[in-house]
């Protein structure tokens, strides 16, 4: 594969990324038949672009994480943001719609900002946003059960794959580790993963809350393209040019206003 140009070689090396995680550079020289300095560029310039993260020896994916930061702090992180996300994500809700709930600090936040005037059905793999509804009459709410998630209290397994797959709902909003304009919609626990995946597929609207700071990461697991999504619901802290990209990938972006620090109200 000496004679690849260099676009299509680089091509090539995003999708070993995505495949194997961690590439070294020596392999990929031999692969494509070229020095190791020419592999040395080439992930230099898909570093500048967003596209790998360059490690000793090689690369890995732009922004992998293999762990999520503790429940206590992700709990405070980012609060502002994550309200606003959650009266947008609400403001999208008609009052008999269909909901699932699906697990995160951000998702929290959509429970909460429900109006008095809704009255559907909520189904949740989310102790957090059950409690949240727990006290409304006129709100339905089903959780999964399955093995429990200490801080998140969150639920996995048979039974939360088993709830989501006999429910056709109209709206559902799901939690993320990170989310990239290449690699999708990824996550830190590979046990809740085919919970989404089984909730994307039975939902006839999809919404992902990921703040400012999950744009361009990625965590340890996949689980969807961002070309199954409806939109992703951010803050208005992110990044123009990446939320340009995402855009650009086809991905509907909305963007919730929040108070900015040193802004007075007048």
């Amino acid at each position: 594969m000496g004679g690849a140009i260099p676009e299509e070689r680089r091509l090539e090396i995003i999708d070993q990324v995505r495949t194997h995680l961690l590439v070294r550079a020596d392999e990929l020289a031999l692969r494509f038949d070229v020095s190791v300095e020419t592999i040395r560029r080439d992930l230099l310039t898909l570093e500048r672009e967003g596209l790998v993260r360059r490690v000793y020896g090689g690369a890995t994916r732009a922004g992998l994480e293999n762990y999520e930061p503790p429940f206590e702090t992700r709990r405070t992180q980012h609060l502002d943001a994550k309200r606003a996300m959650g009266v947008l994500a609400a403001s999208l809700v008609q009052p008999s719609d269909t909901l699932v709930l699906d697990i995160g600090t951000s998702v929290a936040e959509v429970a909460k900002a429900l109006g008095a005037e809704y009255r559907g059905m909520v189904l949740t793999n989310s102790l957090l946003a059950a409690l949240e509804l727990a006290d409304r009459e006129r709100v339905e709410v089903i959780t999964s059960g399955g093995v429990v998630r200490a801080g998140d209290l969150a639920c996995s397994g048979p039974h939360a794959e088993a709830l989501f797959s006999t429910y056709h709902v109209d709206k559902a909003f799901l939690g993320s580790g990170g989310v990239h304009p290449e690699t999708g919609l990824t996550d830190y626990h590979p046990a809740e993963v085919v919970s989404r995946q089984i909730i994307i597929k039975h939902a006839a609207e999809t919404y992902v809350m990921a703040d400012s700071s999950k744009l361009g990461r990625i965590a340890l697991a996949d689980v969807c393209s961002l070309d199954v999504l409806t939109a992703v619901i951010t803050d208005d802290r992110a990044d123009p040019d990446l939320i340009g990209r995402f855009e650009e990938s086809g991905v509907t972006m909305l963007v919730a206003p929040t108070e900015q620090p040193g802004r007075q109200a007048g």
